[in-house]
């Protein structure tokens, strides 16, 4: 039986530090395979794997396509690419986002537990919104370890307090912690029987990450389709329920936790704003310009009419810009928060 050491590690904001003290404090020639998504531009050089290795611990590189997979080795992914797992070897592709990121820690860790079951550790750090939190359920769900920083330990406590509200997870421990831990659970066998899950759907979500064709799964037969539409290609989004959680994914492959697809309906709402507010600013312009050319024509009545109109739009674009200012970005996180303060 093999030991449990393959490690996934999710983060986004705040997570660069935490990864680099994980890293650091591990023992060189640790026995274990690990793999970090860390949410970055796809338009930035990724300087993860720089960093780590002036640890001297284990050697860290930018995953390569069909790569064979080692211990003692730590696979990051590259930028604008989904890192994925098959047996005994690393994927790398441009599949469809999750959560709006690419790479997204959702689809690694997914991958990791249906390859590699009660074998995988997982580890969500510190990051904002909820990405790794359908994945970490997935490697529980698959007899996998699940690991969580303690939120008041994180420089952005989103990603974990999502974990924790997702998962009943196994640790939470502050980042220092981490290492040992993993040091420990790496030298075990696994004792967690895998419990119930939809293999189907797995692999389904799995090979659509790795860019395969999307139309030959039917989504419908492992969720309900629902009136909303996706943010990235305005498809139709079928909710998918897993435990307590809701998520959604579109008939193209883009996935959504209900976090992040809140947030992105809220970003479209502001930026529609904003349009409208444009576009009446510019009907301000042109009706005084109008109204400024027929007074000099010396028709007043008419410039007077222009000027008129032209105040009345001024006012709603006004009214408009107060509803963009006033506009709220929600995520199941704050409104949660909201809801304990009351």
């Amino acid at each position: 039986m093999d030991k449990r050491n393959i490690i996934v590690i999710g983060a986004s904001a705040g997570g660069f530090d935490a990864i680099q003290k994980i890293v650091a404090a591990l023992p060189p020639g640790f026995d274990a395979s690990i793999f970090i998504v860390w949410h970055m531009s796809p338009d930035v050089r990724g300087i993860l794997p720089e960093v780590l290795n002036r640890s001297q611990t284990l050697p860290a590189a930018h995953a390569i396509d069909m790569e064979p997979l080692k211990t003692q080795r730590i696979y990051v992914a590259p930028p604008d690419h989904h890192l994925l797992l098959e047996k005994g070897r690393v994927r790398i592709s441009k599949g469809p986002k999750e959560n709006r990121f690419r790479p997204a820690v959702d689809p690694l860790f997914r991958s990791a537990a249906y390859v590699y079951g009660s074998r995988v550790i997982g580890v969500i750090l510190s990051g904002a919104l909820d990405d790794g939190s359908a994945g970490l359920w997935m490697i529980q769900r698959n007899g996998g370890i699940t690991v969580v920083q303690d939120p008041n330990d994180a420089e952005v406590p989103s990603m974990p307090q999502s974990a924790l509200r997702a998962v009943n997870v196994d640790y939470q421990v502050p980042v220092l912690d981490i290492p040992g831990l993993l040091i420990k659970l790496a030298a075990e066998y696994p004792d967690h029987d895998p419990k119930e899950a939809n293999t189907k759907q797995i692999e389904a979500e799995v090979r659509i990450a790795m860019e395969q064709e999307p139309l030959q799964y039917d989504f419908l037969a492992f969720g309900e389709l629902t009136p909303y539409t996706c943010p990235e290609c305005h498809g139709v989004l079928t909710s998918i329920k897993e435990g307590g959680n809701m998520r959604f994914r579109c008939h193209t492959g883009h996935a959504f936790s209900a976090s992040s697809l809140l947030a992105a309906i809220g970003e479209s709402i502001e930026e529609t704003l904003w349009s409208t507010v444009r576009n009446v600013q510019e009907s301000v312009l042109l009706l005084n310009h109008m109204g400024d050319h027929f007074a000099e024509r010396n028709q007043p009545k008419l410039a007077a009419m222009y000027f008129k109109k032209g105040k009345d739009a001024e006012t709603r674009a006004n009214e408009v810009r107060q509803a963009v200012l006033s506009h709220e970005h929600l995520s199941l996180g704050n409104i949660s928060q909201q809801a304990d303060s009351q």
